[in-house]
């Protein structure tokens, strides 16, 4: 399988919530790299940590936080990168904003993700403190 093919398994995983593929698709030992100065913001490591950070995004969000569109699958090596869009609600804030998805590939697995968002000070208004 080739590093897209993985990376196109991660975002299905991803976008359709299938558990079983994210965990055969992404490292128990992801590290884990989430931008910004908000409350998810920092570097988790596992597969554990980033399962809580993302469960907490969804639970601020109600269930609303999705990659909405992914696109442009490049790459470089190990390395692939993304374009993708993004977007969540909560209470009345609205988050919907481009971003890059850098995913380092080793073993058939993501084992490191970089994420870029095009307007963090928004994206950080959104997630809170």
């Amino acid at each position: 399988m080739s590093a897209i093919d993985i990376a196109r398994n991660y975002i299905r995983a991803a976008q359709t919530g299938d558990q079983a593929l994210l965990a055969r698709t992404v490292s128990p030992t992801v590290v884990w790299h989430q931008p910004g100065a908000n409350r998810f913001s920092g570097t988790h490591r596992g597969l554990a940590a980033v399962g809580a950070m993302i469960g907490g995004m969804m639970e601020v969000s109600r269930g609303t936080f999705a990659i909405t569109e992914a696109q442009h699958y490049m790459e470089n090596g190990d390395w692939v990168a993304i374009s993708i869009r993004f977007a969540g609600e909560r209470e009345g804030a609205r988050l919907d904003q481009a971003g890059v998805d850098l995913l380092r590939i080793q073993d058939g697995q993501v084992a490191e993700v970089f994420l870029f968002s095009s307007d963090p000070v928004q994206e950080d208004r959104f997630w809170g403190q």
